[in-house]
């Protein structure tokens, strides 16, 4: 019987020197039980330039091989070979072959009929689906009984983001940033690329945004057409009317900062006043709702998602109570976007950069520096963390960006 091969050739491509990823993916394999050998390695002469490292990798077993090039795969490396891609039929509606490839968050490419292909719909924990010679990712209960599923690593490249000297300092900062000087360093850098960027921002964000007094700020940025939409939960829509209604968020003054009497029954009052109107654009309609972010949203006609939980008072009209249809709705706003800014929500915030492919610019804001950490933990490796009171950087940020 014929012994089942212990070895492969892969390489890898991009700035892996400057980004330490090569002595990553040799660390990877010692602590994996393998070995290495360097069979060629060019590296680029400039700091433009990209490097190319080729590498024979052995291990005990067939099983840990294939462990390796898995935990390899999503450094970058890529199986040498001339294979096209392994493709199955799908067993049923909503379930694959057990050795499914499954997708990370960086550009990905599949070698069809003698040549490599570009994957669409990049995003992480799906699997690719093929179809009339073209590739994409879905979620696996979009897949239907008899579909093409690519399977294992052969003729499976992926091509990850590298930190690179051209790019700037965009990498995730996870040391708290607490002094005013540090804060506003940050936002420049913020503002900057936001000017900067060609396609949409799209800001996610919690119901904290309202609490500490971040409105208006908001309210500036998408008068003066920086916001290209906007991710949240049923909680922020309802405190921000609440707030535009009754000048209060969860029954504290937002202007004084202390409790208003009888104001616990201001939220499920502003969730009724929408109720009556129809909605939150029939309340703007007929001028029932004047102010707040939900108002300048339906004004500019700027396009929101409002996702359901379990928490949740009313909830509003708008609010998407099916998760999966909330999904569904998230991933269509994100398509386009070049930048996307997560202020205080930690669900909504992994949740969105679970469907970003990695070249989208993420800038998560969250007082609490386990939230970026835990950002950074699901593989958004395009996030750059501050650690802040969201009211003050969105002041800030308003400032920079905004000039009436």
């Amino acid at each position: 019987m014929k012994k089942a091969p212990t070895d492969a050739i892969v390489q890898i491509e991009g700035h892996i020197v400057d980004s330490d990823i090569l002595s990553e993916v040799f660390d990877l394999i010692i602590k994996g039980g393998g070995k290495f050998e360097i069979r060629d390695f060019v590296i680029g002469k400039t700091n433009i330039e990209t490097s190319v490292a080729q590498l024979r990798i052995s291990a005990p077993t067939k099983e840990k091989l294939n462990l390796l090039l898995n935990l390899l795969n999503a450094k970058g490396c890529f199986v040498v070979t001339e294979q096209a891609a392994t493709l199955k039929r799908a067993l049923k509606d909503q379930a694959v072959p057990d050795d499914f490839y499954s997708t990370t968050n960086f550009r990905t490419e599949i070698r069809l009929n003698g040549r490599w292909i570009r994957v669409t719909n990049q995003r992480m924990d799906g699997v690719i689906i093929v179809t009339g010679g073209k590739a994409a990712v879905r979620k696996l209960r979009e897949v239907t009984k008899g579909e093409l599923v690519v399977c294992g690593l052969n003729g499976v490249r992926v091509h990850p983001e590298f930190k690179s000297r051209e790019r700037g300092d965009f990498s995730f900062m996870s040391n708290e940033v607490s002094s005013e000087k540090k804060v506003s360093l940050a936002v420049d850098k913020v503002a900057e690329m936001i000017r900067k960027r060609q396609g949409k921002l799209v800001i996610v964000g919690g119901p904290v945004v309202i609490h500490t007094g971040a409105v208006e700020s908001l309210c500036r940025m998408i008068r003066g057409g920086y916001v290209g939409g906007l991710l949240t939960g049923n909680a922020l829509a309802v405190h921000d009317i609440e707030n535009a209604l009754f000048g209060t968020s969860l029954g504290v003054d937002t202007s004084a900062g202390t409790p208003v009497d009888q104001g616990h029954r201001n939220h499920m009052r502003a969730i009724n006043q929408i109720n009556l109107a129809g909605g939150i654009k029939n309340a703007v309609r007929r001028k029932i709702l004047r102010s707040g972010i939900m108002y300048e949203l339906v004004k500019a006609k700027v396009p929101f998602v409002l996702a359901g939980s379990l928490r949740d008072d009313g909830p509003l009209p708008e609010t998407i109570t099916d998760m999966n249809e909330a999904q569904a709705a998230y991933a269509r706003e994100i398509k386009g976007a070049e930048m996307v800014l997560m202020l205080s929500t930690m669900l909504h915030s992994i949740a969105t950069g679970n469907m970003l492919p990695a070249w989208v610019k993420t800038v998560c804001v969250d007082i609490n520096p386990s939230v970026v950490t835990k950002l950074a933990d699901r593989g958004s490796s395009q996030a750059l963390g501050i650690v802040t009171d969201v009211g003050l950087f969105c002041h800030l940020l308003a400032d920079r960006l905004c000039k009436q």
